[in-house]
């Protein structure tokens, strides 16, 4: 789901798999150079003790993946722009994710110069990913699976988007917050609040394989207080959520203009709709070798 990584170290290149990396270092040339303690929000079908928002903004904020897992599973969008100097790409994305499978799809409309054409799909559950049409040396059709720390950012932005359950764990991780005022979106009533959150903590608080991802992305962002912005319903659930991560585009240097600012926004609707997720037939997937050529799974 992510962005532009310009792998300019070694480090960087050998953690992001040739499967994401073909796709983000395309994108980003023309950027210049998740329940309970598992991470995903809540279990559906549960009725919390409390299924309402918080008085305390902190509180409200952080409670929400859990609350909004209770819908059971939601239609996601998600808008994503790599800004480096005056250069800037943009992806976009959507799909649904079911809550008590703890599986979602998204796909995701990469922009001009990526080294797919078409759309980059993608299927994620925690700790893992399957990629389709990810600009790697993979088969039409077929798919690659890669375990989420192969990716330096352990595909929080990776492949041009950010998966709702990611980016609702990333709350957890809140360390202060404010309510800016109510506002109404799309027709229905929400407290937007405002903050920022650290990802390492919101690692240790989602737990196990859902945490992995998170884990990798604080070893990787060079702005450890991630500034955000919620948008919450009268019940708590997450309406909308815009995540501003950063990192050095060029190894090492803390001078702005090698700095690249990635601004991820996710939309969900549709609480309790019904869909259907899966992972891909285990004979359409196959695995990298080290030089990116595929070798059947």
């Amino acid at each position: 789901m992510g962005v532009p990584f310009t792998m300019t170290t070694s480090r960087r290149a050998r953690l992001l798999a040739p499967a994401a990396a073909a796709l983000l270092t395309a994108a980003l040339a023309g950027c210049g150079a998740a329940a309970g303690g598992s991470g995903d929000a809540g279990s559906a079908g549960q009725s919390p003790v409390a299924d309402k928002l918080s008085d305390d903004p902190a509180t409200a904020v952080r409670n929400a993946p859990d609350i909004t897992g209770h819908a059971g599973s939601v239609q996601a969008t998600t808008q994503l722009t790599t800004a480096a100097g005056d250069k800037k790409a943009s992806f976009t994305g959507g799909g649904p994710y079911d809550y008590a499978k703890r599986i979602g799809r998204l796909e995701v409309q990469v922009p001009p110069g990526a080294a797919t054409s078409g759309p980059v799909v993608e299927v994620y559950e925690p700790g893992i990913v399957f990629l389709q049409n990810s600009g790697a040396k993979v088969p039409p059709g077929k798919w690659v699976k890669l375990d989420v720390r192969q990716l330096a950012d352990g595909n929080l932005i990776s492949n041009g988007a950010t998966d709702p359950a990611t980016a609702a764990a990333a709350l957890r991780g809140v360390q202060q917050a404010t309510l800016v005022g109510d506002e109404t979106v799309d027709g229905t009533p929400l407290k937007h609040y405002k903050g920022t959150l650290d990802l390492a903590k919101a690692a240790d608080a989602a737990g196990g394989q859902a945490g992995y991802g998170l884990q990798m992305a604080a070893a990787t962002f060079t702005v450890k207080a991630v500034p955000f912005d919620a948008w919450l319903d009268a019940q708590g659930r997450l309406h909308k959520v815009t995540e501003l991560f950063s990192f050095a585009g060029v190894a090492g240097s803390k001078d702005a203009k090698d700095q690249v600012q990635v601004t991820s926004t996710v939309s969900l609707a549709g609480f309790g709709t019904a869909v259907s997720v899966a992972e891909p037939a285990a004979a359409d997937v196959v695995e990298l070798k080290d030089n990116g050529s595929p070798s059947p799974k």
